[in-house]
């Protein structure tokens, strides 16, 4: 073979293997495309929050799966309803802020409570390092979902909550209190930094953990963001464990360990609801 012949047969190679790469980068690609595409075909064909359904309706979901069915069963021995989130990576944030503001419509002294702090929490998160004219749309409509539940009266409850559920229900106001709420939680783990330092996994500094995990929407929510916004709000949280692990029970885990919890939660491996006990006034 002549040098002419060998190179042209490598330059033939080169060529080839210089093609072949960029098709195998586009395939990857167009299957993480498709992914997102399905991802989000699920997350929008669920209401933003559901209505409030029977405990029971989760048998629905784990037919012919006796571990599971089980744990529904001990389940439904403690609450008597659920009322489901989008699996979007936001549903912690909105089963909480929807639960929580349940609560506080139902209960004026601690509604008052949270709208004193909420009214100054502008000024905190700019205090914190936040640019005002960045969070000032947040905040509005944060105070305006508020403000439109706000009770007014025994008789106006059944009415606010009907208007908590539609704003929940309304992307545009839905998402900024998500916003919102992660800006909120930002916010306190970086005033606490040393001590919520304890709690990140890898070379992560508090900024960093919040500006990648905590602060973009639909990233998911772990045990040190439900440590974060209960203690920011003075909340209680219980979230009850539901997996394939041992036993027959769910497992319950209160936030902060000891308090009263005033919001209810079901976890399935990466996604939340809301949960309603038996023995709660309707």
């Amino acid at each position: 073979m002549s040098t002419s012949d060998s190179a042209d047969t490598t330059s033939s190679s080169s060529a080839s293997s210089n093609q072949k790469q960029p098709q195998e980068e586009n395939q990857d690609e167009l299957i993480i495309k498709q992914q997102r595409e399905i991802e989000q075909e699920i997350a929008y064909s669920n209401p933003l929050v559901s209505e409030s359904q029977a405990i029971n309706s989760l048998n629905s979901e784990y037919l012919d799966d006796a571990v599971y069915i089980a744990k529904v069963k001990d389940l439904a021995s403690k609450y008597r309803a659920i009322r489901r989130t989008r699996p979007d990576g936001n549903c912690f944030f909105r089963a909480f802020a929807y639960a929580y503001l349940e609560y506080l419509v139902r209960n004026k002294d601690e509604f008052t409570r949270f709208y004193e702090y909420a009214a100054k929490s502008r000024e905190r998160l700019t205090e914190a390092g936040f640019p005002r004219f960045t969070i000032e749309d947040f905040y509005e409509t944060f105070m305006e979902v508020i403000n439109k539940v706000k009770p007014d009266g025994d008789n106006n409850t059944a009415a606010a909550l009907v208007e908590l559920h539609k704003l929940f229900n309304e992307q545009g106001y839905s998402d900024y209190v998500v916003v919102y709420l992660r800006l909120i939680t930002s916010s306190h783990l970086q005033e606490r930094a040393d001590f919520y330092q304890n709690f990140i996994d890898g070379n992560y500094t508090i900024q960093e953990f919040c500006r990648q995990e905590v602060e973009p929407m639909y990233k998911e929510s772990d045990h040190i963001h439900i440590i974060a916004i209960c203690s920011a709000l003075e909340a209680g949280v219980r979230v009850e464990y539901m997996d394939r692990g041992d036993g027959n029970q769910v497992i319950a885990h209160e936030f902060p360990d000891g308090c009263k919890p005033n919001v209810f939660l079901l976890y399935r491996p990466g996604h939340y609801d809301i949960l309603y006990p038996n023995n709660e006034v309707q």
